[in-house]
């Protein structure tokens, strides 16, 4: 009987311990992109996209640490935007100016952000990829 009591509390002791041991580490993670503001000239309108980087890890990262968020269209990555090194729960905003012509229909153009952390860890490299569709 009492082995049975014994097992489902050692059970839950354990599961945070588990769970935090899957990314020990830094973990940059984009937590949102959205855009911001658009506005049209002409044939063409400008897209302002803003985003977010956030290191949900559970240390922060190296002062040394070189990193950024590499843009994607259609297979073709269009440009990339710096991040600073990030201290645990820290954050930083990025922005991005898209253009497109002003006939294409809603839900007609997809983004892709990627983080790219080329040097320094990333322990869940999962959850640094965002897609926009507008």
């Amino acid at each position: 009987m009492i082995r049975f009591l014994i097992a489902p509390i050692v059970a839950l002791a354990l599961m945070p311990a588990a769970a935090s041991a899957a990314c020990q580490g830094p973990n940059p993670a984009i937590t949102h992109v959205g855009v911001q503001t658009h506005m049209t000239r002409g044939q063409a309108t400008m897209y302002h996209l803003v985003g977010t980087v956030t290191n949900e890890g559970s240390s922060g990262q190296a002062s040394n640490v070189l990193q950024f968020v590499d843009i994607w269209h259609d297979g073709d990555k269009l440009d990339s935007r710096g991040i600073p090194p990030l201290p645990l729960g820290g954050s930083h905003n990025f922005s991005y100016d898209f253009m497109r012509a002003s006939d294409a229909g809603a839900g007609t153009t997809t983004l892709i952000f990627k983080i790219d952390v080329t040097s320094g860890t990333n322990c869940n490299p999962a959850n640094g990829t965002y897609k926009v569709t507008f």
